[in-house]
């Protein structure tokens, strides 16, 4: 068990919010959602995780990189758009969406990359380049056979997540 309060949110045209998906709404809704813990919650940024899974890497990512935090998870994180559509992509085009791999260095929080080396979604690649260039990555967690939507399932992924949040953070 960890003992923790999650705060999550829906972006802008999933779940229950209401408005349109895009790069622009994903930024602004997780610059909201921080802005609520700490102005209406008063949650001091020591105190708080931010963890994304798949396309909610992307605004953990640029919050991460403009504001400091208790520390970060990734769970199946994207390098970019363009990455994803066209694996061979070397570099970052204007026109490429979601370019976290080139934000990724600015994060100064530990952070934990968790991936299925089997991602049939966004392929393990990904999670490995953003590993690699992240400057406080942890220990990171490459689930042996999980998918994109199925790492919650294997054990040791509840077991890193305590070793992480329980253990590692309080030393850092």
């Amino acid at each position: 068990r960890i003992n923790c309060n999650i705060f999550s949110y829906d972006y802008s045209g999933y779940g229950v919010s209401s408005g349109k998906p895009s790069e622009k709404n994903l930024y602004a809704d997780i610059d909201a959602a921080w802005q609520a813990l700490r102005t209406r919650y008063g949650v001091s940024p020591e105190n708080i995780i931010l963890y994304g899974q798949s396309i909610g890497t992307v605004p953990t990512v640029d919050l991460a990189s403009r504001y400091e935090c208790a520390a970060v998870i990734l769970h199946s994180p994207l390098m970019s758009g363009l990455r994803v559509a066209f694996p061979d992509t070397r570099k970052t085009y204007c026109f490429d969406a979601f370019p976290s791999i080139d934000k990724i260095s600015k994060v100064t929080s530990p952070v934990l990359v968790i991936h299925g080396t089997e991602d049939e979604v966004i392929d393990f690649s990904h999670g490995l380049a953003m590993y690699e260039r992240c400057p406080r990555a942890v220990e990171p967690l490459w689930v042996e056979g999980a998918g994109h939507n199925d790492i919650e399932l294997y054990a040791q992924y509840l077991e890193r997540l305590k070793q992480f949040i329980s253990h590692e953070l309080p030393n850092s």
